[in-house]
């Protein structure tokens, strides 16, 4: 039976497990997870939270992290300024990026959601207001979630990936794994 492991990875982690481009230590996935013969299924920024899931089984992983098989992966997303309904329906339809123009996605502006502290806190602006959305991809392009609310006019200052599929971040606080059947 493969082992599928779901883990909240924090910010300013490296979603691998060694680090080969630094000369001060960062922290990687061996700093929290130690279980032999893991692999993550899908990257997710350094500069990002959330959702990892990490697996044995090579086609799991791949069903996972290609593209091609379009499993859908939910992010919250705190956006610079008052998102408009016209930019959400921008990144609904698909968004025009520098390597083509996106798939369609599910968006809704949320409610500020009930999340852990970030370490380090966001920058705050006091005359710049923002909002959070829920975005639903089903793409994994570097970085897509950011480009795409840039290019609807909303910069990301914070973001967290909820939901790969049918996994979800829910009860799991950063820093902890649980395995899965």
């Amino acid at each position: 039976m493969a082992k599928l492991i779901l883990f909240n990875k924090p910010f300013g982690v490296l979603p691998q497990f060694t680090d080969r481009g630094s000369e001060t230590k960062r922290a990687t996935l061996s700093d929290f997870i130690d279980v032999p013969g893991v692999y993550p299924a899908g990257r997710l920024d350094r500069d990002s939270e959330g959702l990892m899931i990490l697996t044995d089984d090579g086609k799991l992983q791949a069903r996972i992290a290609e593209p091609k098989y379009k499993m859908p992966k939910t992010y919250l997303a705190q956006v610079e300024g008052e998102i408009a309904e016209e930019s959400l329906s921008l990144l609904r339809q698909g968004i025009e990026l520098k390597d083509g123009i996106t798939r369609p996605g599910e968006a809704e502006r949320i409610a500020e959601p009930d999340l852990w502290p970030r370490d380090p806190p966001i920058r705050v602006r006091k005359n710049i207001p923002d909002s959070w959305i829920r975005l639903t991809i089903s793409e994994g392009r570097n970085r897509q979630v950011r480009r795409m609310t840039a290019a609807a006019g909303h910069p990301t200052l914070r973001l967290v990936r909820w939901n790969i599929g049918e996994w979800s971040l829910e009860g799991l606080p950063p820093g902890e794994w649980r395995t899965v059947d």
